[in-house]
C-alpha cells in the first residue's frame, strides 16, 4: 500500500516524494515527526496503520506538517478483506484524493505567511491559486496579475500558464467577461505555452484541456489533453468534469454520471465539488429524473450561489416536473443576473454540448421557467 501512495503522490511534479526505501527505515519505531522532516528534507510526513480483526481491514491515515507537528487531515477505511488488491487501489485513490487538496491549501497557507517581498515565482502561483479559489471577480482579476508577476520571474513556469488560462475559463462559467475577443485570444496563448513547456505534468494538461474545450469550443482537442492527464494521474478528480461532459456531449448519461460521482468521491472537499454536483444534477434530468436532479442541483447551488448553471439545472428540474412556480421563480432570478437571456440565444449555444433529443427538452424547460423566447 506504500508502495502505491507514493507512486500515485509522485505523480505530481509539484511534489518531492520520499522514495519507499527510505520511509521504510522508520516502520515500527516511535519517532518524533520533526525528526523525521529534518532527516529526509520533507515539509509534510503522512503515516498510518493497517489492522486486520477476522476479514476485515481497517486503513488509518493523517497527514502532518514536520516543521509544527500540525495536524493538517486524518481519516480511516474500513473495508472486507475479499480482495487485498481492489481494497489496496480503493485506499490508495482516497488518500490521494484527499491529499493533494490538503497540500495545496497548506501551501498557499505557507506562502502567505511569507514576506512580499521575498517571494519567487511559485510563491505568486499560489497566490494566483488562492485567489482563483475565491471564485470572485475581483480575486479573479487578481489571479491573473499574481500569474504575470510569477512568468516574469520564471518564464518557464508552465503551470502558472496553465492556471491563467483556467482563470478565463473561470471568467466564462461566472459570466464575468469583459472582452470575449481578447479573452479567447489570451486563452489560446496561455493555454498553449503551458502546453509546449511540460506536456507530462497532469495538471498543466487538465486545465489547459477544460479551457481550450470550453472558452475556445475546441472540444475534440482539449478533451485529448484532459484525458492524457486522467491517464498520468487516475486520481485527479478535476479530470472527471470534462470526461462526464463528453459522454453527455455523446449521448452516454450513465457513464458521465459514473465519471462525476467518481470525482466526488476521489476529492469529497475539492473546490470544484459544485460543478461536479452540477453535472450529476444534469445528468439526472437527461434521463428523466427529476427529484435526483434538483437534490443534486441544491447541493451545488449551496455551495457555490453565483454559479448560474446551478441554479439553471434546478430550475429545469423543477420545470418538467411540474413545479412549475418554483422553477419560474428562478428564472426571474436567472434573468435579473442576465439581462439578455432568450431561449433563442442560449439553444444554439447549447447545441455544441447536447443532442437533439436533449436539446429538444432543455428548450421546454426553458419556456416552462418563463425564460423569453
Amino acid at each position: 500500500m506504500v508502495e502505491d501512495i507514493v507512486t500515485g503522490l509522485s505523480r505530481s511534479k509539484s511534489l518531492f516524494v520520499i522514495a519507499r526505501q527510505s520511509t521504510f527505515t522508520y516502520k515500527g519505531k516511535a519517532i518524533d515527526i520533526r525528526q523525521v522532516g529534518r532527516e529526509l528534507g520533507v515539509r509534510y510526513v503522512l503515516e498510518g496503520s493497517v489492522r486486520k480483526s477476522g476479514d476485515r481491514v481497517r486503513i488509518s491515515g493523517q497527514l502532518i506538517e514536520a516543521t509544527t507537528g500540525a495536524h493538517l487531515w486524518a481519516d480511516r477505511f474500513d473495508s472486507q478483506l475479499k480482495d487485498i488488491f481492489d481494497l489496496q487501489d480503493q485506499v490508495t485513490s482516497s488518500v490521494i484524493g484527499a491529499l493533494f487538496p490538503q497540500l495545496e491549501r497548506a501551501e498557499i497557507e505557507r506562502a502567505k505567511r511569507k514576506p512580499t517581498e521575498n517571494l519567487q515565482a511559485y510563491d505568486y502561483y499560489l497566490r494566483a491559486l488562492s485567489s482563483f479559489y475565491q471564485f470572485t471577480r475581483e480575486q479573479n482579476v487578481e489571479a491573473l496579475r499574481l500569474i504575470r508577476l510569477a512568468v516574469e520571474i520564471d518564464p518557464g513556469l508552465a503551470v502558472a500558464y496553465a492556471l491563467g488560462a483556467y482563470c478565463y475559463l473561470q471568467r466564462k462559467i461566472f459570466g464575468w467577461t469583459i472582452d470575449a475577443d481578447q479573452e479567447l485570444n489570451d486563452t489560446r496563448w496561455l493555454a498553449t505555452r503551458a502546453i509546449e513547456l511540460d506536456r507530462d505534468d497532469p495538471t498543466v494538461l487538465v486545465r489547459a484541456g477544460q479551457a481550450i474545450s470550453a472558452v475556445l469550443y475546441e472540444m475534440d482537442e482539449g478533451v485529448a489533453l484532459v484525458v492524457r492527464a486522467h491517464e498520468l494521474d487516475p486520481n485527479l478528480a478535476v479530470a472527471r468534469i470534462t470526461i462526464g461532459w463528453e459522454h453527455i456531449r455523446s449521448g452516454n448519461i450513465e457513464a458521465a454520471l459514473k465519471q462525476f460521482l467518481a470525482g466526488g468521491r476521489l476529492s469529497p472537499m475539492d473546490p470544484f465539488l459544485f460543478l461536479m454536483q452540477t453535472g450529476i444534477a444534469f445528468a439526472h434530468f437527461l434521463t428523466d429524473r427529476y427529484e435526483d436532479g434538483s437534490s443534486w442541483a441544491k447541493l451545488a447551488v449551496l455551495d457555490r450561489p453565483n454559479y448560474l448553471n446551478a441554479q439553471f439545472i434546478l430550475a429545469a428540474c423543477h420545470a418538467m416536473s411540474g413545479k412549475v412556480q418554483e422553477a419560474r421563480l428562478i428564472g426571474a432570478r436567472l434573468m435579473v443576473a442576465r439581462p439578455a437571456l432568450r431561449v433563442s440565444t442560449l439553444v444554439p449555444k447549447l447545441a455544441r454540448f447536447y443532442r437533439a433529443e436533449h436539446l429538444e427538452k432543455i428548450t421546454r424547460a426553458c419556456r416552462n421557467m418563463g425564460l423569453p423566447p
